[in-house]
């Protein structure tokens, strides 16, 4: 019997220590993670499934099972795919109807599946992110009804109740002018091509992709960007002051002062998360403790840039008091090529998105449809439209989930700083919950902070 009691006193010992660590926690009844499949814009039939990513990151999903959730993994339509007939299926709005149909059934089966349908909360990577985004921005609305009708999906809702969006590529038909707004002057790009891991190993294959952009992409970007701050100035954007955001035509303004805040907030919690890591090793020193004392990890991102080391950072008394945008633009460098989305001769992810059942890739911006190499041709507004959420978000047409959380890597180069702001700016301007920062050193990547996601998830669905 004694030993027993020891045994039992062990495992209650275990349990305390794994909670302790964030290993387990209290299952919080009722939640649904809807989980999206994408990367790169490449939409794929298959649902995910729990554990690790091909990066070797334990995902989303996996979590979300820890803390007690239902996960619902629907597979939705990409690009590429074909029907019987040789006809184009994954074009937009597809993806985006599929994960509203997979809402729809939720409910429609909310007494027979697990979970409260009423507390989906969504989450999503890169496009996946920006699918995330729509499905919380559209909820409901009337252009999306001929497409979830054909489909044979439930007469029921489909706006949900949050969602995670890490890195969301949005808002494409401005997406090319942000993008040069923020690298102008920056004419060499520096990325690379990560591909799944070869068969039979773990880590995944990195290409570097190094240039100079030709004297005619130089002209195009110098161009696309002017054009940029006519449509920030159209948003009407405001901070939470109410103050007015907005840029004059050299592209300076409170809007650019605005997303360089977020970057100071991003650099002043790391300042501050590193002063508290040294004192409680500190402390640990002088109690005999064993010392953690571990950096930061951020995956894809190596070395780790101390902010206090950063010339492009003023910081004084460990307040974070300015930001050098130039310096600091410079400093993560630019990626992609002009233009970074709908590209002169096509064959662009997003170009792919707007094709249609007969035709694989299409323009999307008015400026390449004038420029185009290839002849091609230009996508309907209508669903140009369905795919950028700030054309919903202030439509009352629309049910807006309650709450988000938006994370853009701060030295995320795979679109503009911009997009995300601009995003959560118009958020907030309608009341809605947002949670919205550009986590320090991190590059275009998602399900990287996932106790902090979860600790949002579990504080949002106890409300």
């Amino acid at each position: 019997m004694e030993n027993d009691r020891r045994s039992e006193d062990e495992i209650r010992s275990e349990r305390e220590e794994r909670q302790e660590d964030d290993i387990l926690c209290e299952a919080v009844p009722g939640g649904i993670l809807l989980t999206g499949n994408a990367g790169g814009g490449k939409l794929v039939m298959r649902a995910e499934e729990t554990g690790r990513d091909f990066m070797g990151k334990v995902n989303a999903s996996f979590y979300a099972l820890l803390h007690g959730y239902v996960v619902v993994s629907p597979g939705v339509r990409g690009r590429e795919m074909k029907d019987e007939n040789g006809k184009f299926i994954g074009m937009a709005p597809a993806m985006l109807c599929d994960l509203k149909a997979a809402v729809r059934y939720l409910r429609h089966n909310a007494d027979r599946i697990p979970g409260d349908a009423e507390k989906i909360i969504s989450n999503g990577t890169s496009a996946g992110g920006a699918a995330s985004f729509l499905l919380g921005a559209t909820g409901n609305h009337p252009d999306y009804e001929p497409c979830l009708e054909e489909m044979g999906a439930a007469k029921e809702r489909d706006n949900i109740f949050a969602a995670s969006c890490y890195c969301p590529i949005t808002n494409l038909d401005h997406a090319d002018m942000a993008y040069e707004w923020e690298f102008a002057g920056i004419m060499d790009y520096h990325g690379t091509r990560v591909e799944p891991p070869a068969p039979g190993e773990r880590a995944p294959r990195i290409t570097p992709i190094d240039g100079e952009m030709s004297e005619e992409q130089k002209s195009w970007s110098e161009e696309l960007g002017k054009m940029f701050p006519d449509y920030v100035n159209s948003l009407d954007l405001r901070d939470e002051k109410g103050q007015k955001l907005t840029l004059d035509p050299d592209g300076n303004g409170s809007f650019k002062d605005y997303v360089a805040s977020v970057v100071a907030e991003s650099a002043q919690k790391e300042i501050d998360i590193n002063r508290a890591r040294k004192e409680n090793a500190a402390a640990d020193k002088e109690n005999g403790e064993k010392q953690c004392g571990k950096k930061p990890q951020h995956p894809g991102m190596p070395p780790y840039a101390d902010p206090l080391e950063q010339e492009w950072l003023t910081v004084k008394d460990g307040k974070v008091t300015d930001v050098d945008f130039a310096a600091y633009v410079r400093f993560r460098t630019r990626m992609k090529q002009t233009p970074a989305f709908d590209n002169t001769s096509l064959g662009t992810p997003e170009n792919e998105l707007f094709g249609n059942a007969e035709i694989q890739f299409r323009h999307f911006t008015e400026f390449r449809a004038s420029h185009s190499k290839a002849g091609g041709e230009m996508a309907e507004e209508k669903q140009i439209r369905m795919m950028n959420p700030m054309y919903y978000i202030g439509d009352d047409d629309a049910v807006k989930a309650e709450h988000y959380r938006i994370r853009h890597g701060s030295v995320d180069r795979d679109t503009s700083l911009a997009i995300s702001s601009m995003l959560a700016l118009k958020l907030k301007e309608q009341g809605v919950d947002t949670d919205f920062a550009y986590p320090w050193g991190l590059p275009h990547a998602g399900d990287y902070d996932l106790n902090e996601l979860f600790a949002w998830i579990d504080g949002i669905c106890a409300k």
